[in-house]
């Protein structure tokens, strides 16, 4: 399987979790290390795009294709698993409980959630303290401007 990651061109060459452990997110506390990837490419621009201003739009980003062995052990959670506000804003503590939990246990390399910003698709968190991990690979890293019609409204 491959997944896909937006990230500025400073972090383009890693696979690295502490951007979450350090602030936090909606599917985990800070404290907890995990690598936000979506299942295409759209998306992945999508979830980063909801969180600039026009001036960090301009910066420099890169779209990462990640490989993920299809035989590493996932956990899969649709709609229906999770609290009925599980996509409020601003979050609930809930969603960040079950990933951190499932962090904490490390049976999991790989965790299937719904995104919030597009239904229907899903983003997929890496858990980069599993065993399994140094099996996941970037396997293309290509510069990503954005379209100059996001910038104006």
């Amino acid at each position: 399987m491959e997944v896909y990651r937006l990230t500025t061109g400073k972090y383009k060459d890693e696979l690295s979790g502490m951007g979450a452990y350090l602030f936090g997110g909606r599917w985990n506390s800070k404290g907890t290390e995990i690598i936000y990837t979506a299942a295409n490419r759209s998306l992945a621009m999508v979830e980063v795009a909801i969180k600039l201003d026009t001036y960090e739009m301009s910066k420099d980003f890169h779209m990462l294709t990640i490989y993920i062995p299809d035989n590493l052990k996932a956990i899969k959670f649709s709609v229906e698993d999770l609290p009925y506000n599980w996509n409020s804003f601003p979050r609930i503590s809930e969603t960040k409980y079950i990933v951190d939990n499932i962090v904490q246990e490390n049976k999991y390399c790989l965790i299937q959630v719904p995104s919030v910003v597009i239904r229907g698709d899903s983003n997929y968190l890496i858990n980069p303290k599993h065993k399994n991990f140094h099996k996941i690979k970037i396997i293309d890293s290509v510069k990503f401007p954005f379209d100059d019609r996001l910038f104006y409204k």
